[in-house]
């Protein structure tokens, strides 16, 4: 794998946005080319631009495959510019944005996430400007393609890995020797084979944006939710060349890693060098992200993982279920005890800030094993403990159990569970408003005086009771503001605990002064107030009101 040295003036532009299956039929194999000469059309790069688009969830969000692609464009690579936009743009801004390029192909990389908006870009560019080659890729239509709308816009889509077949379907474009196929197979290729990616990520990416980095593909387990669970292995990039990478990125200022490796701690001997890579060069603002498989943390990882200091680790640790028969269905193999030791050890021996992973809507789950599950987690004290809901994702063999379980999934993104043979429509949402609100109270950092103080040996159950309240007094699970969530959390308690609340009360007035906002704790509602003496003017007429003053 080669190095190439830094360009400061590549074409690659970010658009600054505030945050505000697949059936055999009408498929080719796209093998990647073993060197330009296998061609023997010249290649015209002076007329046809290229541009790389894809839509983020947040700007900070830099797209890692966008600049795989770039980077093995190779002599296309002049003429290729990226785009990248967050999800809150319009379509018909994205698509200006675009056209402005003046591009004769365009490729979008297509997610769960941005499904939706991408199609309504790609139906609009190809209304105004349907000359214009468009190619699709992603996991998202990888799988199941034929049946998307999206698809029926598009002039060609990429399924699997298109690091190198990108290049080789835009070389026949331009060539005017495209393939009549619309739906193009990618093969696997050798790592060794690919650009490294990482020296497109810009001065401001590194200052301003998380930058995803991989020192592995795939993965060897084979739990059923997951995309990852189609892969055959975990591929290793070679490690020196990698963190050869990594160094470069280091010494033009990078301190904000995310890893993506889905299996960061398979191989300890691998783990521990990258770690060591990163404790020779501890600064205080540096800060690695990685995703860590629960029951395998040997002694010696361990005393790797104690030397670093205060945040600089995050741990995403995929936990999904502690009830034996639902890692059973799913095909996931975990060791519950070892798991939950590891937990226990890291937040005692560590200052590592640690993102737990909890699924509901499991094939076999219930409300009850989800319960202990949560409780069982909940006793480990993770900083953080991420509830999601099951998706289906398109391709995964989730699928399997549709029927058995009589599982029933939303038909539009984010395609996530909506009743099983055991969990009924209701309570999936009454679990659907506890994630939003744990998010909010549990994991935001906000409350982590006055949530002790609320739950005790019960967790999930009286944390269902004040998500139940809550969505009873405010019909709104978004857009509660700060101070007002202070106030409804010590009236919550108030109507739920009341032996607790006075507690409560102290405990809310230390987040409150941790929180830094400019009222004083004096002016919150920490008491109910008796509604049937509260008296407003009706919203309906204070519009009108308004002008005759």
């Amino acid at each position: 794998m080669s190095s190439q040295p830094v360009d400061s003036s590549l074409a690659i532009k970010h658009i600054n946005v505030t945050e505000s299956d697949l059936s055999l039929a009408n498929k080719v194999d796209l093998s990647p080319p073993a060197s330009l000469e296998q061609h023997e059309s010249p290649v015209s790069v002076e007329s046809d631009k290229i541009v790389l688009a894809t839509i983020n969830a947040k700007y900070i969000h830099a797209s890692l495959g966008l600049r795989y692609l770039y980077a093995n464009l190779k002599e296309l690579q002049a003429n290729c510019e990226i785009k990248e936009f967050v999800i809150q743009t319009r379509a018909i801004d994205i698509v200006e944005q675009i056209l402005a390029a003046k591009p004769s192909i365009v490729g979008f990389g297509v997610y769960i996430w941005n499904i939706v908006e991408t199609t309504n870009v790609v139906s609009l560019l190809k209304v105004i400007a349907p000359e214009i080659k468009v190619v699709l890729g992603g996991p998202e239509v990888s799988y199941e393609t034929e049946q998307q709308t999206i698809v029926e816009y598009a002039d060609y889509v990429l399924t699997g890995a298109a690091d190198i077949s990108f290049y080789q379907l835009c070389r026949d474009i331009i060539n005017r020797t495209e393939p009549e196929q619309k739906i193009l197979k990618s093969k696997p290729v050798a790592l060794t084979e690919l650009e490294y990616p990482y020296q497109y990520y810009s001065d401001e990416d590194l200052q301003n944006r998380l930058l995803y980095v991989e020192a592995s593909r795939g993965c060897p387990f084979k739990c059923e939710f997951c995309l990852s669970s189609l892969d055959t292995a975990s591929n290793p990039f070679e490690l020196e060349s990698f963190l050869a990478q990594m160094d470069i990125l280091y010494q033009r200022g990078a301190r904000n890693f995310k890893f993506i490796d889905r299996t960061f701690n398979l191989n300890i001997a691998t783990s521990i060098k990258i770690m060591q890579f990163f404790l020779d060069r501890m600064t205080d603002d540096l800060y690695l992200h990685f995703e860590v498989v629960p029951d395998h943390l040997p002694r010696k990882l361990k005393e790797f993982l104690a030397q670093f200091p205060d945040d600089c680790l995050q741990f995403e640790v995929g936990i999904q279920t502690f009830e034996p028969q639902v890692q059973a269905n799913i095909n996931r193999k975990q060791n519950n005890a070892k798991s939950k030791d590891n937990l226990i050890w890291l937040r005692q021996n560590t200052s590592a800030h640690i993102h737990a992973d909890l699924i509901f809507g499991l094939p076999g789950e219930t409300l009850e094993s989800f319960r202990d599950s949560f409780n069982q987690l909940y006793q480990c004290k993770p900083q953080e403990i991420q509830l999601g809901i099951l998706k289906r994702l398109k391709g995964s063999p989730i699928i399997r159990h549709t029927q058995a379980f009589d599982l029933r999934f939303n038909p539009l993104p984010p395609f996530n569970i909506l009743s099983t043979n055991l969990v009924d429509f209701a309570t999936m949402q009454l679990v659907n408003r506890f994630a939003r609100y744990w998010d909010m109270i549990g994991n935001s950092g906000r409350f982590k005086h006055s949530l002790p103080q609320i739950l005790s040996d019960n967790p999930f159950d009286e944390f269902m009771a004040l998500s139940n309240w809550l969505f009873d007094e405010t019909g709104q699970t978004h857009q509660i503001n700060l101070k007002r969530l202070y106030e409804l959390i010590s009236q919550a308690t108030e109507a739920l605990f009341p032996t607790k609340h006075q507690a409560v009360i102290s405990a809310i007035e230390q987040d409150y002064a941790a929180s830094k906002l400019k009222s004083h704790f004096s002016t919150l509602k920490v008491f109910a107030e008796d509604k049937s003496e509260i008296k407003t003017q009706s919203k309906l007429l204070q519009r009108q009101q308004r002008h005759k003053s």
